[in-house]
């Protein structure tokens, strides 16, 4: 039986449930592409512990893609509850196994993805787009986050999935996508570097329709380590005062629990006092996806048809607080940001060209 928003997931909890991956408007949607999920209990190796490579949904497809990765195509999107608590099994000592020195040599690929009308309508009221049959730059990240997730927790995959930290992202919008197109994704990890904490790489997540691209997410995250990586620091000097707010928002603890229903992102820290606390944080903190998605729907009226939707996650944004936005037109774009209501504390910056 699903726990109602307001109570606290035990630790049995945050290991088998209740984070089975999608919706049923998702499930639904799968369904319509006639895909299966994979099994959760399958590696991405190509082969899923097949020496005969048999399973379709693991198969190497022909050749490689570009800067040598090996592409390996899904039969359909992945369900992101077993990732999750494949990924948190890992964290425990001995346990866990090795970690790579740099990001695999690897193409996740997932033909025909089909978007459910409820699904993304619910998504457009968790995070306060209109409802309208074109999809929001934010939602097709969700739509293809499962299959990124899989390959953060493939094996030797150099940052650990359990307290890795979203940084930045990167949205880029080449034309709107309608409700009624289906979208092949394929992503991959790039740039792993040093960091002060540690160290960060990018996965890039890829929409195309026809075999054209229409939409490109890049994340950046950072995993943090005791020895340092080294890398820039970042400037300690004095924070500027935040700018002037042209809304307000309450962001409550169900933000937490009903982003993680729409998105299949049931990372703990943002639906669990136990599992925030486990991480680190006192409470809840909200997804940084939520956020950024957040203030692109109070700009949703304002945006072309085509652009680049910047942001740089500062500080976590705890449940409950409350959060100031603000806007100010950058020439044809736009500047936003996202800060404490209360003290001024910088939770996003972003940019809109």
């Amino acid at each position: 039986m699903a726990k109602d928003h307001e109570e606290d997931l035990t630790l049995h909890d945050l290991i088998e449930g209740p984070t089975r991956d999608l919706t049923s408007a998702r499930a639904a949607a799968l369904a319509q592409t006639n895909a299966r999920p994979t099994s959760d209990d399958h590696e991405v190796d190509g082969t899923s512990g097949d020496p005969q490579g048999s399973q379709l949904h693991d198969r190497p497809s022909e050749g490689a893609g570009p800067a040598g990765r090996r592409r390996v195509e899904l039969d359909g999107l992945p369900a992101s509850g077993g990732l999750y608590r494949r990924a948190l099994l890992r964290a425990v000592p001995g346990v866990g196994g090795r970690r790579g020195t740099d990001v695999p040599a690897l193409e996740l690929a997932v033909g025909g993805v089909a978007v459910d009308q409820g699904h993304l309508a619910d998504y457009d009221r968790v995070c306060g787009f209109r409802l309208t049959d074109r999809l929001p730059a934010t939602y097709l990240h969700v739509l293809g986050f499962p299959l990124s997730l899989r390959l953060m927790t493939g094996p030797g995959f150099p940052i650990p999935l359990t307290g890795v930290v979203h940084v930045a992202n990167r949205i880029t919008v080449h034309r709107p996508v309608e409700v009624g197109e289906r979208v092949d994704f394929h992503t991959y990890a790039e740039n792993l570097r040093p960091h002060e904490r540690g160290r960060q790489l990018d996965v890039v997540l890829i929409g195309s329709i026809g075999g054209e691209e229409v939409w490109r997410g890049v994340s950046t995250y950072l995993g943090k380590e005791r020895a340092a990586g080294g890398g820039p620091r970042r400037d300690r000097g004095d924070r500027p005062a935040p700018p002037d707010s042209s809304a307000r928002w309450r962001v409550t603890p169900r933000v937490g629990t009903d982003y993680a229903r729409v998105s299949g992102d049931h990372n703990p820290i943002h639906t669990s006092k136990l599992g925030a606390r486990l991480f680190g944080f006192p409470r809840p903190i909200a997804h940084g996806m939520w956020s950024k998605a957040r203030c692109l729907a109070a700009l949703e009226p304002r945006l072309p048809e085509a652009y680049t939707v910047d942001v740089s996650f500062k500080l976590p944004v705890p449940l409950p607080s409350t959060v100031a936005f603000s806007a100010s037109a950058a020439g044809a774009g736009w500047d936003f940001a996202l800060h404490s209501a209360r003290d001024g504390r910088p939770h996003l910056a972003g940019s809109v060209r």
